[in-house]
């Protein structure tokens, strides 16, 4: 189904038409990677409609759907950013029924969701299959850690400015919108040890300003 067209949509689908065109064939898997709240699901979301509308086979997953249970993600107490950036999702599981599977290829089956966070539970497990030539889009954010760099065949990087993400945070759910309120030190400073430590900027193929979420923007990183 063709998308009506705006500036939103004209900047996914040329983001499209650059991936497609270095990646035409295979299983590729691109990474949304963002601070909280810069809007990487939608964009994720966004971008495999205009996969599909330009005809590839796509699925979508989100990290948020690999998450640990909560006795593991809290460990190293609640309030810990070292704890959010260790111990909040489950790398291992990923890899074995998303990302080994995915690009496996052949009649192997992979599932793009495992665990339930609202009720602290794994989900019950739905297979999937997919052709030769097919893309993954996997949103969320610490995607550029360097465990997982070695997955991506293509990174995007949303960049928002803090306040703005914590306000859609706080739109959404019990967070305040102050990003240095006590209350999100967890997130926000685990958040900057990622930043610090993986520089997820620099592993971007495309860096793209997403303040204003309707009028997405590239941003080019400097050569020096």
């Amino acid at each position: 189904m063709e998308l009506i067209a705006s500036p939103r949509v004209d900047f996914l689908r040329a983001l499209t038409a650059e991936i497609a065109h270095n990646y035409s064939r295979g299983r590729v898997f691109v990474a949304v990677d963002g601070i909280l709240g810069s809007g990487t699901s939608e964009f994720a979301d966004g971008l495999a409609a205009t996969f599909r509308e330009a005809g590839h086979d796509t699925f979508r997953a989100s990290i948020d759907d690999f998450q640990n249970p909560r006795s593991q993600r809290e460990r190293q107490r609640a309030d810990s950013a070292r704890g959010f950036y260790d111990d909040t999702y489950d790398y291992v599981t990923f890899r074995r029924v998303l990302v080994d599977p995915f690009r496996m290829g052949g009649s192997a089956g992979f599932q793009t969701s495992a665990f339930d966070v609202r009720r602290d539970a794994p989900r019950e497990s739905r297979w999937l299959s997919a052709g030769g030539d097919a893309i993954c889009i996997v949103d969320g954010p610490l995607l550029n850690r360097s465990e997982l760099r070695g997955i991506w065949n293509y990174s995007i990087y949303l960049e928002t400015p803090w306040r703005v993400a914590y306000a859609r945070l706080a739109e959404h759910g019990d967070v305040d919108a102050d990003p240095e309120a006590p209350s999100n030190a967890r997130t926000r400073r685990g958040q900057d040890l990622y930043l610090a430590e993986a520089f997820p900027r620099g592993a971007a193929g495309a860096i793209v300003d997403n303040t204003d979420p309707e009028h997405p923007t590239r941003v080019f990183a400097d050569s020096c």
